[in-house]
């Protein structure tokens, strides 16, 4: 299988302490491949994302390896780091209001992902953009692409997000719970327009979420993170039938509580593992 991403042992704290917030972490991702990375808040997720984007903050800690068509990029200074980020490597955050710039209007915020990458002159653009924007379905593009990020709902704000992550077909997305914020109603339709999307650009995948459901809505692999550790992983058909890991298992029956009859006691997370 070729490879795109190969995550060997990495580890990574912060600062001065001696906990590590991801530890001895191992994964791979084939080109066009879909992995879900699944756990609860604090296991480690978001770190690993950011740690493969380089985008951890200044007092992080690493060691381990992260190779990106087979080249190195723990230890890659910043500015060479900054050619691959957005291009070949791009990022769907939780939270848009922070990712976005409240003082620039949308639209120029997706050209200038073009512009830094690819060289876009500004009236160059403007089509692409709009064009992109209808993609990830937005029905009124250029009154989205001509105003401000607190000027539009939530569903708008994270399909902007999604276009400015798609729009220079990278070689891997990774969305760190990129729906968490949205009802389920518009839920669905962003996760339907997200794997459009990557299905048009060939790109692969890697999905941080906390929810078992959205996961298998998305993922072709699933890989199990609980306290900085991945605990299994495989091919999600295999995972949920067949957990190995106890956590694993408290994940899938905490996750599906329709199957619990009327007046039984909830499974919680806690009931399958020991402390």
């Amino acid at each position: 299988m070729s490879e795109l991403l190969r995550v060997a042992d990495l580890s990574v704290r912060f600062g001065r302490s001696r906990n590590w917030a991801v530890r001895d972490v191992d994964l791979v991702i084939a080109p066009g491949e879909r992995l879900g990375l699944i756990g609860e808040s604090g296991s480690g997720k978001s770190v690993t994302a950011l740690a493969i984007i380089g985008l951890l903050a200044d007092t992080a800690h690493v060691r381990g390896s992260i190779r990106w068509h087979n080249r190195e990029l723990v230890g890659m200074p910043d500015i060479e780091y900054s050619t691959l980020r957005g291009r070949q490597l791009s990022m769907v955050f939780q939270e848009p209001m922070t990712a976005l710039d409240p003082t620039m209007l949308t639209g120029r915020q997706v050209a200038e992902v073009l512009r830094l990458h690819q060289g876009a002159p500004s009236g160059r653009a403007r089509p692409r953009v709009l064009e992109m924007l209808g993609k990830v379905g937005i029905d009124d593009p250029e009154r989205v692409a001509d105003s401000f990020p607190h000027e539009l709902s939530g569903g708008q704000r994270q399909r902007v997000l999604i276009a400015m992550a798609l729009i220079n077909t990278p070689d891997l997305l990774i969305a760190d719970e990129p729906t968490t914020a949205l009802d389920v109603t518009v839920q669905a339709r962003v996760l339907a327009e997200l794997r459009s999307g990557l299905a048009e650009a060939g790109s692969a995948l890697l999905f941080i979420s906390h929810d078992l459901a959205v996961v298998s809505q998305m993922c072709d692999r699933i890989a199990v993170m609980r306290d900085g550790r991945i605990v299994e992983q495989g091919s999600l058909t295999e995972v949920l039938r067949a957990p190995k890991d106890p956590y694993t298992a408290g994940l899938i029956a905490t996750a599906n509580l329709d199957a619990v009859a009327p007046g039984e006691r909830l499974p919680v997370l806690e009931d399958f593992y020991d402390h």
